[in-house]
């Protein structure tokens, strides 16, 4: 079974918080909306725009995309760089609630694990410092391949690394393009609703039940 990491395993800590400690300074409750505001519109702002395209298929295009939406806010600008490095910080990602009963209940009854994420940095130490690092028997990250989801090729990796076949394999997410996508692949895909938050129990129940282990 492949799981994919933001949204569906983990959540990262809420904005208001990271640009609190960014900032390094207090910030009342009215400019830290008006903060946030300026982070919404940004993402119409046509350089991020442009930069998000193709965001996943290295570290640096990853980071590019991330600085540049974050500077598209002028107070923001000169803390992009912290905000981004928060992203590759364990600290700053949160786990559901359930990701780790779900893992553990899965390993116990020999079902093989990997990770496969549209990503701009290595997993592995998020998921250790959180305990969860020993489920995962495979980790996939697309800057690493210089693709994204729902490129066959990822989900083919991490196949051939459980050893198992697409045919046996279930991709959960949260991307119905990308995670969905799996299927394209010849591989199960299960899309989790959107919306929960850091720390919150994430339904993952359902895939245990969907992998007939709950």
């Amino acid at each position: 079974m492949l799981f994919d990491f933001s949204g569906t395993l983990f959540q990262i800590a809420p904005y208001a918080d990271r640009i609190r400690a960014a900032l390094a300074r207090p910030v009342d409750d009215a400019t830290m909306d008006r903060l946030l505001d300026g982070l919404e519109a940004g993402l119409s702002d046509p350089a991020v725009v442009a930069a998000q395209r193709a965001r996943d298929v290295s570290a640096r295009a990853h980071r590019h995309a991330f600085t540049t939406w974050y500077a598209s806010v002028a107070e923001l600008a000169p803390v992009a760089g912290v905000l981004y490095e928060q992203l590759k910080t364990p600290e700053h990602w949160v786990p559901y609630a359930d990701a780790e009963p779900t893992l553990a209940r899965l390993r116990s009854h020999g079902v093989a694990l990997g990770v496969v994420s549209d990503v701009g940095w290595d997993l592995r130490a998020t998921f250790a410092r959180h305990g969860l690092a020993p489920y995962i028997s495979s980790w996939v990250h697309s800057y690493e391949h210089h693709t994204e989801k729902p490129d066959p090729l990822l989900f083919h990796h991490a196949c051939r690394e459980l050893a198992v076949a697409p045919a046996e394999t279930l991709m959960v997410g949260d991307h119905p393009a990308k995670d969905g996508g799996a299927a394209g692949a010849g591989l199960r895909a299960y899309v989790l609703p959107a919306g929960a938050a850091p720390g919150a129990h994430r339904g993952l129940d359902a895939v245990l039940r969907l992998a007939g282990r709950d």
